[in-house]
């Protein structure tokens, strides 16, 4: 069995319904209990819990702080391609926009690694455009031993990739993957994905499942909020979660909460989140799952994100740049999108602490657990 039976069981329209008839004795019933079911976090996501969102900051701050102390890890993504061999209506690296296209060799990975280090970082995304022949598994054989030289925790945001890749990977000096389904509405998936393997939903929605059986120490997931209606794909993703957990508990969770920004050929979102909104988000999963780790990234603005860190946050990016060669040589064009919090990393440390909680340049590293 894998997630793709699982979320056969959904009905998509049922399960939204079921989310926007929730009502306030379901909201204040979800807030007395230490342990929520699906039922639960579908009141927390509801419009019913607007209001009760001063409740939900409290204890989901209460719960964050229990679980993971007074600090906030920090990473930071390189863009080693922008290459693509899909057509997704969504992001700027889709084959079709007509942008400049680059692979790093490995003299420009160490020269983007040189640079990175100096800003304190120990722990990076690795961030792709999906082309499996170009800059596949060849390719990530010979840049991840470049970079794990310089860093101790290595993750990556790339095409989905066999078991055996991961487990070849992971070898390798792989830690962490992040793999978004993008929307769990199947149908709406295939309007935005046109052209490519990222065509597939049902592979997509596998990898996670790959990951573990890879043994993956840690594989993060979330949809892209504005693709869909997003407190119905928000339930997939605690579902996908619940699932997950329940099967592979040896490797960790995170979830991200990637909402749509401008980038070439932008698409309007169908689902507009507005900040309140995604407080409410942030705090439900962390109601949900009190060990989760919910990561945060530029594509939000300072103030949004300095007001929220201490809420349920775990993890932030700072100072990314989101194209290829972004930080020896800046390269506009490339851009995959543009992001928000465009301070640097000793500004954003700074306002870490001046909420009182203490940023860590790492990941929590394998040899620690014993």
């Amino acid at each position: 069995m894998s997630f793709v039976e699982e979320h056969a069981k959904y009905n998509w329209d049922d399960v939204r319904l079921s989310i926007y008839t929730k009502t306030a004795r379901d909201v204040e019933r979800a807030l007395t209990k230490t342990k929520l079911d699906l039922e639960d976090f579908k009141a927390l996501i509801s419009p019913a819990a607007e209001s009760y969102l001063e409740p939900l900051a409290q204890r989901s701050f209460a719960l964050t702080r229990k679980r993971f102390g007074h600090t906030l890890s920090m990473y930071i993504p390189l863009y080693l391609s922008n290459l693509c061999a899909n057509a997704c209506t969504y992001c700027g690296f889709s084959m079709e926009n007509r942008i400049k296209r680059k692979t790093l060799s490995e003299d420009e990975i160490e020269a983007e690694c040189t640079v990175i280090k100096t800003m304190g970082f120990d722990s990076i995304l690795l961030v792709t455009g999906e082309h499996e022949n170009k800059v596949g598994m060849k390719y990530f054989k010979q840049a991840l031993p470049v970079i794990k030289k310089h860093f101790s925790y290595l993750a990556m945001e790339v095409q989905p990739l066999d078991q055996d890749e991961y487990a070849e990977l992971k070898s390798n000096g792989l830690d962490a993957v992040m793999v978004y389904q993008e929307t769990y509405n199947r149908r709406t998936y295939a309007e935005h994905h046109l052209r490519g393997n990222k065509m597939d939903f049902d592979y997509r929605l596998d990898t996670p499942d790959r990951l573990a059986k890879a043994g993956i120490d840690k594989i993060g997931i979330g949809s892209l909020i504005g693709l869909e209606e997003w407190r119905t794909d928000c339930f997939f993703v605690a579902a996908h979660l619940l699932y997950l957990e329940s099967r592979y508990w040896k490797s960790r969770y995170s979830i991200s909460f990637p909402r749509l920004r401008p980038c070439e050929g932008a698409l309007q979102p169908k689902s507009v989140m507005t900040d309140k909104q995604l407080v409410q988000l942030i705090c439900a999963y962390r109601l949900f799952n009190n060990e989760v780790e919910l990561s945060l990234s530029t594509r939000e603005s300072p103030t949004f994100r300095d007001n929220v860190y201490p809420l349920g946050i775990t993890s932030i990016s700072a100072a990314s740049k989101t194209q290829p060669g972004g930080y020896a040589n800046e390269e506009e064009e490339l851009k995959q999108f543009a992001i928000s919090d465009e301070r640097s990393a000793k500004l954003v440390a700074k306002s870490v602490k001046r909420v009182g909680m203490e940023p860590v340049w790492k990941d929590w590293h394998q040899s620690y657990s014993g």
